[in-house]
């Protein structure tokens, strides 16, 4: 099978990467460590948690940015809620927002809602003006059930937008080909995607980074700066931090990245390549 650096023009043997920021909007933390990576970092994309409090302002900031929406039906922290920006009963947990664990979304989300919920945050991403450039699904959610991946794939397809798709050793525990069913429907996805249990990805990143394999990698943190704010919301804002570190313009992981000769890109020039190959 042709690899997806190649689709896009580079050479057989180039190893290609995509360092994506998650959960742009979660917090002002988070949108700082977001865009001090992006500016200033080895970051090349971030996406936009539409449903979380700071991603109106997140937008308002944004600068033409390699931006995506963070597809969401998940609120993890105990204190720190967010909710639905649809009437979705079914998405609540009886908390005051989404349910804290997928499998909760799995057992009680209703098909509909999730759709209309979906559609309605890429919707007012661009509502608000952002160049959308692919979708991802929080805390994966819209990946490995196949009810809720018919939705994934259906939204991609509506808007013309490459999806996060998690790699092929996930599709034994998922149960089903993700992989080719998305391909055959025309939708773009990077070659290998290198993932990470929960928030913190240094360790995963640093093994893989000088042992790329050739095409596509896409690789994601979650960087956020040290603040009360961030540390009053619960669990993890030290891996927030470190994650910023990480992908600090003067970290080790860019000397590693000129080191190995590793091109980084964005979602955009995707985006452009599957529109151009749908037709749309």
């Amino acid at each position: 099978m042709t690899l997806l650096s190649e689709r896009l023009g580079y050479s057989a043997d180039d190893r290609v990467l995509i360092v994506n920021c998650d959960d742009l909007g979660m917090s002002h933390a988070a949108n700082e460590g977001c865009f001090s990576a992006l500016r200033h970092g080895v970051a090349t994309s971030a996406t936009l948690m539409v449903p979380c409090p700071w991603s109106r302002a997140a937008v308002a900031e944004a600068d033409g940015e390699d931006i995506g929406v963070h597809l969401t039906l998940n609120s993890e922290y105990d204190r720190y809620r967010w909710g639905p920006i649809t009437h979705a009963p079914s998405l609540l947990d009886g908390d005051g927002g989404f349910p804290r664990t997928v499998t909760d979304s799995w057992d009680h989300a209703d098909l509909d809602e999730v759709r209309r919920e979906c559609r309605a945050q890429i919707e007012r991403a661009v509502l608000w003006g952002l160049d959308v450039t692919h979708l991802d699904s929080h805390m994966g959610t819209l990946q490995l059930r196949p009810e809720f991946f018919d939705v994934y794939v259906d939204l991609a397809l509506e808007f013309s937008l490459p999806v996060r798709m998690a790699g092929a050793s996930a599709e034994h525990s998922a149960g089903f080909p993700f992989r080719s069913l998305a391909a055959d429907e025309g939708v773009l996805f990077p070659d290998s995607f290198v993932y990470v249990g929960g928030v913190g990805s240094r360790d995963a990143i640093e093994r893989v980074a000088g042992s790329l394999r050739p095409g596509v990698t896409e690789v994601y943190v979650h960087p956020a700066i040290d603040t009360p704010e961030l540390r009053a919301i619960g669990q993890g804002w030290s891996a927030r931090v470190d994650d910023l570190a990480l992908v600090a313009g003067d970290s080790p992981l860019a000397a590693t990245i000129d080191e190995h000769g590793i091109v980084l890109i964005g979602w955009r020039e995707i985006r452009e390549l599957m529109r151009s190959e749908t037709g749309d």
